[in-house]
């Protein structure tokens, strides 16, 4: 992060407060030669979502797109070599959706609103009152600035061009690597996952995560059809989940965290 600083919109009415800029937005971690992650490490953990590109043979995908505050296609040129990644949106979420407007291929379930999102707010008063949230957040969910002059007041969640509607059961395939697609509502209506059956790996989106409590009373979420999803998912040979939030983690993880919340949700 610099010490170059900018000025906000008003936090809970004050005239402004001056946040810094951040030296790089994204952080771009290698997991293997086919997998990369990038995160916003900025950002307050709710919105702090897992963006992960995954190299085909023939192509690249891209499994969400973060919040949307800075560009991600511009960060991800270096590593596509000249190309755009086709982006797989697990649910329309801010932090899962907000760059999806960048990418001329975005494939989504069509039960998720990514054509028509609500407008989103990286002021926490406002964005949990959007979705529901009954917990405070915190004024503001960016700790520094994308870049000098950047006015979070003027964030939006803008529409992405779905160029494709993703089914359960279909297939995804990069090249050399088919992805099943898993209707797993419950977070959201039309929340997928992509499961690899080749070598067990999931990207679960917000499905599963080892990163507090899963939501499931926000707008839009059901109860039931989670419980469903998740007895779903155990039933499945997975060996290791790429999250839409927090670190990867293993199968004996995964029954832990379903079988916490189908006991804490009966």
């Amino acid at each position: 992060m610099s010490f170059a600083t900018g000025r906000s919109a008003g936090l809970d009415g004050e005239a402004g407060v001056a946040i810094p800029v951040a030296a790089e937005w994204f952080r771009i971690s290698a997991v293997s030669p086919e997998l990369t992650l990038i995160t916003e490490p900025h950002v307050d953990e709710l919105v702090s979502a897992n963006v992960w590109l995954v190299r085909g043979r023939e192509r690249d995908l891209l499994v969400d797109s973060g919040l949307g505050v800075a560009c991600l296609r511009d960060a991800l040129a270096p590593l596509v070599s000249g190309h755009d990644p086709v982006l797989v949106v697990t649910h329309a979420h801010l932090d899962h959706m907000g760059s999806a407007h960048e990418f001329p291929e975005c494939w989504a379930h069509p039960a998720e609103a990514v054509r028509d999102p609500p407008p989103g707010s990286l002021f926490g008063p406002a964005l949990g009152a959007e979705l529901g949230l009954d917990e405070a957040l915190p004024p503001l969910l960016i700790a520094a600035l994308p870049y000098s002059g950047y006015d979070p007041a003027r964030y939006r969640l803008r529409p992405g061009a779905v160029t494709r509607s993703l089914l359960d059961g279909d297939v995804v395939d990069p090249g050399g690597r088919p992805l099943t697609v898993l209707h797993l509502p419950g977070h959201s209506p039309g929340s997928i996952a992509l499961l690899d059956p080749a070598d067990g790996t999931l990207f679960s989106g917000d499905v599963v995560y080892d990163d507090g409590a899963l939501l499931d009373s926000i707008a839009g979420s059901d109860r039931a059809q989670y419980r469903s999803s998740l007895l779903r998912l155990r039933s499945l040979p997975i060996r290791v989940v790429r999250p839409g939030h927090g670190p990867s983690f293993g199968r004996r993880r995964l029954h832990a965290i379903i079988d916490r919340y189908l006991k804490e949700r009966p």
